[in-house]
């Protein structure tokens, strides 16, 4: 067994783009995703190490340390940390020229010639689901029969193996919270919504849905919903009980936990008999019933992706959504004492000063908890990638997506649309959102009646404000 590191390395500073996060940036108010998709294949490597550098706050000088000792590094990258993260795979090299370096990640899942092209220290990228590509790897397999990667051979030419088959049976692969235990301090991990703190796992991949900008469905997990069984997930959860009795929430970052409606519930009702409490992503189009049972059990907040108040807009992208049903449903929410943390897009296809304004209308009706306003990313390996690229509607200085600082750009643009216009818009839609005499006064009434939570929104308030000032820094 080749002894093997997994490493997110450092970056930006306050830069999230763990192999957990969704879209790769700086967030308006500091967080960490767990890095899930790197700890499970190290949870099928024994004597395997994580290293999840910038939650950590970790410097290259223990990485280079560590990596003498090593015969396989895999290392995470993503489009907007690509070019830093070959700066790092060639400092591993330097440091130990013998070691085999791998990526994963959606980046070179789509792009696996392009990104081996670029990066001549790497010596394989593994493509779509690769837990068991890189357990075939570190076993010691010729390269030339792992299913699932691309490769550069003793001649420098590059190969690409044949694709590898998906896991269908979840229930086979070992738990994560294995390696969160042995290799992770749990209290680096900050998301905003969730209680501190919190645990995130997956209990399936794939989402049926086929929104045209999401990055995981369309790069690595597939628009099949496969899923672990209930009485898996919550042998997890009591194990996580006993490694991290400080945990205060549970969270389940599953594309959409509310794909298959009764394994929800059945999870929930395993869940309520363990005392948890928990949340989880969802679509805005769940019954008030399960609903109900997800409450009665210990759910305290969705995360739920509106995206848009344009119902043209969300046909645009293929949500699958109806701007009707979200209300119903937020409300339903509201009435059952479900927090809501939810999340919109600017600059999707068909935005107009218009449309901007009738989500951000849209978002002050509905009223969520807290919400979070990104700007439309084009991915590469997305349906809107594809579009962005026909259209011309994606500049090549604007193709990594963010800036020199981590920080999320604009980089869509439309004939009626500017990207200044879109990017000032996600600071016009907070500021007509929270700073609203009803929003204000929840969010101090919350502050009086927990010191914890005085100290925790003053904190993200003055990160908030620096977020804002830092959009403007040129």
């Amino acid at each position: 067994m080749m002894k093997t590191l997994f490493l997110q390395p450092p970056s930006f500073e306050g830069f999230d783009g763990g192999a957990g996060s969704r879209y790769q940036a700086k967030r308006e108010i500091k967080s960490f995703w767990y890095p899930t998709w790197l700890a499970q294949p190290a949870a099928l490597i024994p004597d395997s190490r994580l290293i999840d550098a910038p939650p950590a706050r970790l410097t290259m000088d223990p990485i280079l340390a560590d990596v003498k000792n090593r015969d396989l590094v895999i290392m995470h990258t993503s489009t907007p940390s690509f070019a830093s993260d070959l700066k790092v795979a060639k400092m591993l090299k330097e440091t130990n020229p013998s070691v085999k370096i791998g990526m994963v990640g959606a980046k070179v899942a789509v792009q696996p010639q392009e990104s081996l092209e670029k990066g001549d220290v790497i010596d394989f990228v593994a493509r779509n689901e690769f837990d068991f590509t890189i357990k075939d790897i570190a076993e010691g397999m010729d390269f030339k029969n792992v299913d699932g990667i691309s490769w550069r051979d003793a001649n420098g030419k590059i190969v690409h193996n044949k694709d590898r088959a998906i896991i269908e049976d979840m229930d086979t692969l070992p738990f994560v919270t294995e390696v969160y235990k042995r290799d992770l301090r749990i209290e680096d991990y900050f998301i905003g919504y969730l209680k501190h703190p919190y645990l995130s796992i997956y209990t399936g991949r794939g989402c049926k849905s086929h929104c045209t900008f999401c990055l995981w469905p369309q790069t690595v997990g597939g628009h099949k919903y496969r899923t672990r069984s209930p009485q898996h997930v919550a042998a997890e959860i009591r194990l996580a009980q006993q490694y991290f009795p400080q945990v205060k929430e549970y969270f389940f970052d599953d594309d959409t936990f509310t794909d298959d409606l009764p394994r929800a519930e059945a999870i929930a009702k395993e869940l309520g008999k363990l005392g948890v409490t928990w949340s989880c992503n969802a679509k805005a189009n769940v019954p008030r019933s399960t609903l109900k049972v997800l409450r009665d059990n210990g759910l305290r907040l969705l995360l739920v992706g509106y995206e848009s108040g344009n119902q043209q807009i969300l046909h645009n992208i293929k949500k699958g959504m109806r701007v009707e049903v979200a209300r119903e449903f937020t409300k339903n929410c509201h009435e059952l004492g479900i927090k809501i943390h939810g999340t919109f897009i600017l600059g999707l296809p068909g935005e107009t000063k218009e449309t901007i304004q009738e989500t951000i209308k849209f978002a002050t009706e509905i009223n969520p908890h807290t919400m979070q306003v990104s700007l439309a990313a084009p991915y590469p390996g997305t349906f809107l990638y594809k579009q962005a690229m026909e259209n011309g509607w994606l500049d090549k200085d604007h193709a990594e997506l963010i800036d020199e600082n981590g920080v999320q750009i604009a980089p869509l643009h439309y004939p009626h649309l500017s990207h200044t216009e879109i990017f000032d818009s996600v600071e016009t839609f907070y500021k007509k959102f929270y700073f609203r005499a009803p929003k204000i006064a929840s969010i101090v009434g919350e502050m009086v009646t927990s010191p914890q939570m005085m100290k925790r929104r003053l904190r993200e308030g003055i990160e908030f404000f620096q977020f804002l000032r830092d959009r403007h820094t040129p």
